[in-house]
């Protein structure tokens, strides 16, 4: 073992912050009011925490055992690519599916964008 203290500290660090940023992620997704709001809450955040947890994992292996992981490096990629986009296109498609949203909800700013959309490509 070649890290110090102080080296594994940063990377427990990482991990604990992001493990509490999944709890709070999780909370959202429950109190939240509609699906649109809670898929911010569960990708948003949840792309946050699970960054934090891989890159916390990546640096505690590089430091304590100086052995450097592609594997995670690729999943920190992944994750970062992935997930955000996933999220916007599952909540593009529940817009589109006239999922209503909360009463809270002050506006709408893609009912302009979609309507002209659906004139644009009728024949």
């Amino acid at each position: 073992m070649s890290g110090n203290v102080s080296d594994e500290f940063i990377g427990a660090l990482l991990i604990l912050i992001g493990s509490i940023i999944s709890v709070i992620s999780a909370i959202g997704i429950i109190r939240f009011p509609d699906v649109y709001s809670r898929s911010h809450a569960g990708t948003k955040s949840a792309t946050l925490a699970v960054l934090l947890t891989l890159t916390g994992c990546f640096l505690y292996f590089w430091f304590t055992e100086s052995f450097i992981s592609v594997r995670l490096l690729l999943g920190i990629v992944f994750v970062f690519l992935t997930a955000p986009v996933s999220g916007h296109l599952i909540i593009r498609a529940a817009y589109r599916a006239k999922v209503k949203m909360a009463e809270v909800t002050v506006e709408d700013e893609l009912k302009e964008v979609l309507h002209e959309e659906d004139y644009t490509n009728s024949p």
